[in-house]
């Protein structure tokens, strides 16, 4: 779950009678729905497939000498929890209009966001955030329904305005449509990209992970559907690259919490998904989070990472299925 260094909600509660992660063959799960099917991309290994012939370009651009962040933590920094948020509510929870300003690629709604949502940034549930990215997640049980949205704000009437918004069902493989953003620059869901501290501390991550470099390319490739660049140089990474921890990394005298997910991203990798510093990995935050121990892998550089060619995953352009059933 998602746990926070400010009393949980009864809603965030839902989580813990939930338990932790289901087994990893079986593919994530929170709350009792899965985080997409087994053979959804963002579920497979990646540590066989073939490397990029552009990787050594995509990575110098990345930053070959910079390292690795982990973006989530315990506690606050500057007055904030450290990471993305994300709130649990139930198949009763009441829908909330929201506005959009980029309405043309956003799922309209209503939205199930209670009055409290945790917003990225935000030092508290239902606080406001003076900037930044503003995210809210929000996993509705019964449906399995997965809604997220980007530079959100409350209202004085409990409405929302946000600056775009999508919508997932967890238990399938739509991507959106051709073109389309989501909360996220490359049209891609959030959550299923997080580190979550209830996998790490089962001993497994059994998915990819999301992270953002600072220049990319004009240009997407599957799953994403979005670009964010005007830049169409070809040693610049498009969003939806993925990425893996080379296998001769050195991970010895890493902390358990940080070879979990050094390992996750040698079998699973990361996936680009937005712009931002270099190598910097999302996170949900959590007051059971060492930060002196995620600190560990902050000792992995750019150089030690290479890019994949998972084009031969891919079964059809508008499906997260991948070929020959994954895993």
């Amino acid at each position: 779950m998602a746990r926070f260094p400010f009393p949980l909600t009864a809603l965030m509660a839902l989580v813990v009678c939930a338990g932790a992660e289901a087994p990893v063959a079986d593919g994530p799960v929170i709350a009792g729905c899965p985080v997409f099917p087994a053979d959804h991309v963002w579920n497979v290994r990646v540590d066989a497939l073939p490397r990029h012939p552009a990787s050594d370009a995509f990575v110098a651009a990345i930053g070959a000498n910079a390292t690795v962040h982990p973006d989530f933590g315990a506690g606050l920094w500057d007055g904030r929890a450290i990471g993305i948020p994300f709130d649990v509510v139930g198949p009763d929870q009441a829908t909330v209009p929201v506005h959009f300003y980029y309405a043309d690629e956003s799922d309209l709604g209503p939205y199930p966001i209670p009055a409290d949502a945790f917003v990225e940034g935000a030092p508290a549930p239902g606080q406001s955030v003076p900037d930044g990215d503003r995210h809210v997640v929000v996993l509705q049980t019964g449906t399995c329904t997965l809604y997220e949205l980007f530079d959100a704000e409350r209202q004085g009437d409990g409405s929302w305005t946000a600056g775009s918004g999508a919508v997932f069902d967890l238990r399938g493989y739509e991507l959106r449509p051709a073109g389309w953003t989501s909360a996220d620059a490359a049209g891609l869901p959030i959550l299923p990209g997080l580190v979550r501290y209830d996998e790490v501390a089962a001993g497994e991550i059994g998915h990819a992970l999301r992270f953002t470099a600072p220049r990319t390319r004009r240009a997407y490739v599957w799953p994403a559907r979005h670009f964010a660049s005007s830049d169409t140089d070809p040693a610049l990474p498009p969003m939806g690259q993925r990425f893996r921890l080379r296998a001769d990394a050195d991970v010895s005298g890493f902390s358990d919490e940080a070879l979990v997910i050094a390992r996750a991203l040698q079998t699973y990798g990361m996936i680009l998904a937005d712009n931002g510093s270099a190598w910097f990995l999302s996170g949900a935050p959590d007051d059971r989070w060492d930060d002196d121990a995620l600190r560990d892998l902050r000792q992995l550089q750019g150089s030690e990472f290479e890019a994949v060619d998972a084009s031969g995953l891919m079964a059809s352009p508008d499906s997260g299925r991948v070929a020959g059933g994954g895993r």
